[in-house]
């Protein structure tokens, strides 16, 4: 029979890291499963400028190496593994990671959301060079350029409202005639004088210079088929997000998306002793320090609960 865990984190982004620094300290030892993208999304990331306490910025990839130091200074047994599978139908909680099971009294749950691409080569090639995919994230690099926004949902039309306070030209590709977001939003991108509209269009190449620099894209007519080349210094992938949550197998409630529910204002999903952090139950602000600090907030509930776990059956056992 596998050892009886306090505490189980999955996933090793901002939230499962800062969750890890937390339970550790609080003396849980914790065991954490970094999954398939150890250090999440700031792994593909270049230069963060925006989370506080780096003033000259940091690389993503770099940041993601203090947290994980981080957390095993504090005894955080890092496994880098992926978790296939969870039983959360009983206590102690089972998680299976390369065929081990383990069993815990309590999870936390911070595996994340992964960006939807375009699934192109060149895509891939100029991520963090100039293709991103978080105009928040990155959109001040672009000051004074020309640059794309993929998509025609709200996440596009959010991102490329939001760029036009730094870029001079924002230019909006969308593969139909006509956008799908909510009207207030559709309405302030048409009368915003900045943002351009390639209709009918989708990029079936981004263009550079040494792997380090994009220059252009080609764009495809989705009607015709017919190639162009489009000048452009950067290229925002808007296409919307997916929660990290299909090796749940249902077992935790979720948004018609798959995003995990919580109860407002805490980490508690619908599953006593399992918690959620970070993008895999935020789908507003996806910010490393907005799901650091849900990595917090989780580990504090997580910590509590096990406290009045622990009481509870104590005074049982006295009766």
């Amino acid at each position: 029979m596998s050892r009886l865990h306090d505490v189980l984190i999955l996933g090793s982004g901002p939230a499962g890291y800062t969750a890890a620094v937390y339970t550790a300290r609080a003396n849980l030892k914790p065991v954490l499963f970094t999954g398939l993208q150890p250090g999440g999304q700031l792994t593909i990331t270049t230069e963060v400028e925006n989370y506080p306490g780096f003033p000259e910025g940091i690389m993503g990839p770099e940041l993601m190496e203090h947290f994980r130091a981080q957390a095993a200074r504090f005894g955080t047994e890092i496994l880098d593994t992926m978790v296939e599978k969870v039983d959360f139908s009983q206590r102690p909680f089972r998680v299976w990671s390369d065929g081990v099971e383990y069993q815990a009294k309590s999870v936390i749950v911070a595996t994340g959301a992964s960006a939807m691409l375009l699934g192109l080569p060149s895509e891939t090639q100029y991520m963090g060079f100039g293709v991103s995919a978080c105009a928040t994230c990155d959109g001040f690099f672009f000051k004074g350029r020309r640059v794309i926004v993929v998509g025609g949902g709200d996440t596009a039309l959010e991102e490329a409202n939001f760029l036009t306070r730094f870029c001079t030209e924002v230019v909006l590709v969308h593969r139909r005639d006509e956008l799908r977001g909510s009207k207030i939003m559709r309405e302030r991108a048409l009368a915003n004088e900045k943002i351009k509209f390639e209709w009918n269009s989708e990029i079936a190449e981004v263009l550079g210079e040494d792997g380090k620099k994009v220059t252009g894209v080609r764009l495809r007519d989705t009607k015709t088929g017919a190639l162009r080349e489009m000048a452009i210094d950067g290229v925002f992938i808007a296409i919307g997000h997916k929660p990290n949550t299909a090796f749940l197998g249902g077992q935790l409630e979720t948004d018609d998306k798959g995003y995990l529910h919580v109860k407002p204002g805490t980490s508690y999903t619908n599953v006593e002793g399992v918690f959620a952090a970070g993008d895999v139950h935020d789908k507003v602000y996806r910010q490393a320090i907005t799901a650091a600090g849900s990595g917090c907030m989780a580990a504090i509930d997580c910590e509590r609960w096990l406290e009045a776990q622990a009481h509870a059956e104590h005074s049982a056992a006295a009766r």
